[in-house]
């Protein structure tokens, strides 16, 4: 959600922050700008619309000079238009922001009042002002990001450039991500680490709190309320620009459903120890899981289902009580965690502001506090340091805004984590634990048999694009697999679509069923199976159109839907991650026959780092 990129050096910054903003094109946005400095004179270039607008307006009036910020907004505060905006300026200072303000507005009044004129709807404008006043006063650039920032209340990235420090780009952060990049006489700032990677591996990872200046010759970090000098690790990338192209893939989310059993098999590389009979959790501390009296599960969307199906493993797996909460609503109740809570946080990104809050909250309260994320060093991550850890996806890159291998990852690492809790308690046994890491070990090859299927699943595609309204239904822990399918659905195609458990179906949602209505039924032999076919054929006695997900040896379920998407038979704790396969690969060919913007479809970010 927004993106930054900066730049100083002896290049010229404008294709240099161009290209760092295409590549965060993915996180969503809305309008786009670029500023840069040439000697003491700055000049400012923004655009409504994707960056081929900004393009076109650089065209015809290119920016000058090495030093420059570039920012991709996502509106917050204030429509989408070229005044919104990103960068600001005011009396020579230009500034970008990812992040909300919260006391904007009696920010803007009290500056109002001292004659300060605003041009633009937005929070972020009120940065440039405060900074311009205290530059006014005679504080030097770090000083006037101090004195700012210290009257702001909220969360923020912030990227400065002032015509009267040349050849040096001022910066702060709190809840909002923001990295510098240290290349070979040129550093660069970047709301996320693929924006510059072309350009440099080394990186520093900014903590809440840190102010700054980068010049081309460095960084200097600085403590932003005692101002003393700070110093963070250099980190080095490892993973490749590379990873983040297409592949050949039509989209990058195409590409990404398609990298499933690759992703899966390094979230699970020297994790499943099957001579041992052991899961080895690295970066967890296996200790602290003896003394687990309950699992507290918080995330947002897509990870929030799959810690739906997480709570399943858990309790099955583990025999301890679980529960799942949006962290959306978490951070504003009073949870009650003790320090026999373990709470778990899911993100891909590690950002996720509301899963970042909750887990603090749950922290000050006393819990011992895990999370599953994506992205290595990232926020969420940092905020368990000193308590149980990270377990990590490692799904790689994940650059389509509608998240597939990082939610199959996410499941894995859960099912991991649920064997490793129940040894750590005393209540898996050796065999039981055995049995279910060879089910996941089989998980990579079970998935490209479930790829392998996609020709059905585009001839589905094409019979229901023109459908207005779809309903996915599921039992067990195929539940929240019906709610991801339902949320890939209307998330790309724009398709209203609604997942439900399959037992409330005649408790309102059988109203909506009729010629028109598609339904999409998770059909999979085990407990309940004979009930999702009383479900199934309650659908078609009220002319409802059924798809079934069902498994390969399943002859019987042909006879109860008009069509069947095949899944192998496979262990029952690992079937959500196959049978999420075609549900993806269905909104992806709807969406894409349909014509939408897939890998960026409109109004969503993919790192949402504001409430």
């Amino acid at each position: 959600m927004c993106g930054i990129v900066g730049y100083v050096g002896p290049e010229r910054a404008e294709p240099i922050l161009v290209e760092g903003l295409s590549r965060l094109e993915y996180r969503g946005y809305d309008s786009a700008g670029i500023a840069t400095l040439d000697g003491t004179k700055s000049y400012v270039r923004r655009a409504a619309g994707k960056l081929a607008q900004l393009r076109a307006r650089l065209q015809a009036e290119p920016c000058p000079g090495s030093v420059g910020i570039g920012h991709t907004r996502w509106a917050t505060h204030g429509r989408p238009s070229e005044g919104n905006a990103h960068p600001h300026t005011s009396n020579g200072v230009t500034v970008v922001h990812n992040g909300i303000i919260e006391n904007h507005r009696e920010l803007r009044d009290e500056l109002r009042r001292d004659g300060r004129l605003f041009t633009s709807e937005t929070d972020t404008e009120i940065f440039a002002h405060l900074i311009a006043v205290a530059r006014a006063q005679g504080a030097d650039l770090l000083q006037a990001i101090r004195a700012a920032t210290s009257c702001v209340r909220g969360a923020y990235a912030l990227a400065v450039i002032d015509e009267a420090t040349p050849g040096a780009i001022g910066f702060a952060k709190l809840a909002s991500p923001l990295v510098v990049g240290l290349g070979e006489g040129e550093s660069f700032l970047a709301s996320d680490v693929p924006a510059v990677l072309s350009h440099t591996r080394r990186f520093i990872f900014l903590e809440d709190g840190d102010v700054g200046v980068v010049r081309a010759e460095g960084a200097q970090l600085f403590d932003g309320k005692t101002g003393r000098s700070v110093e963070r690790a250099h980190r080095t990338i490892t993973w490749s620009a590379v990873m983040a192209e297409k592949g050949g893939h039509k989209h990058f989310m195409h590409k990404e459903i398609h990298e499933q059993p690759r992703a899966i098999t390094d979230t699970l590389r020297g994790r499943i120890l099957l001579d041992d009979g052991k899961v080895a959790l690295d970066g967890i501390d296996e200790a602290q899981l003896k003394g687990v009296e309950r699992v507290l599960i918080t995330a947002c969307g897509t990870s929030w289902h799959a810690a739906l199906v997480g709570k399943y493993l858990v309790e099955k797996l583990a025999h301890v009580s679980c529960d799942v909460e949006l962290a959306s609503e978490l951070r504003y109740r009073e949870p009650v965690v003790t320090a026999g809570t373990l709470v778990v946080a899911i993100s891909q990104s590690g950002e996720t502001a509301d899963t970042l809050a909750a887990l603090k909250e749950c922290r000050r309260l006393g819990a011992c506090v895990l999370c599953i994320c994506n992205v290595v060093d990232a926020a969420i991550p940092r905020a368990c340091e000193g308590s149980v850890g990270t377990l990590y996806t490692r799904a790689g890159p994940e650059i389509g805004v509608a998240s597939t291998k990082a939610f199959t990852t996410q499941l894995v690492a859960l099912h991991l984590l649920a064997i490793g809790l129940g040894q750590a308690r005393g209540a898996l046994t050796t065999t039981t634990a055995r049995s279910e890491m060879e089910a996941l070990a089989r998980l990579p090859l079970e998935m490209e048999r479930c790829l392998a299927h996609e020709a059905d699943t585009v001839k589905l595609a094409q019979q229901h694009m023109g459908a207005r309204d779809m309903l996915y239904l599921g039992r067990g822990h195929t539940f929240p697999i019906a709610l991801e399918g339902a949320l890939k659905l209307k998330e790309i195609s724009y398709i209203h679509a609604e997942g439900y458990a399959a037992g409330e179906m005649k408790h309102g949602p059988i109203a909506l069923i009729d010629e028109h209505m598609p339904v999409i039924v998770l059909a999979l032999r085990g407990p309940g199976y004979e009930k999702v076919l009383s479900n199934l054929e309650e659908v078609r006695a009220r002319g409802g159109r059924v798809i079934a997900v069902g498994t390969e040896d399943d002859a019987e379920l042909s006879q109860h839907a008009e069509a069947v998407l095949r899944i192998p038979a496979a262990h029952p704790h690992t079937t959500p991650a196959l049978a999420v396969i075609p549900l993806q690969l269905f909104a992806y060919h709807v969406a894409d026959l349909r014509g939408t913007d897939v890998d960026q479809p409109r109004n969503l970010a993919k790192s949402v780092t504001v409430e």
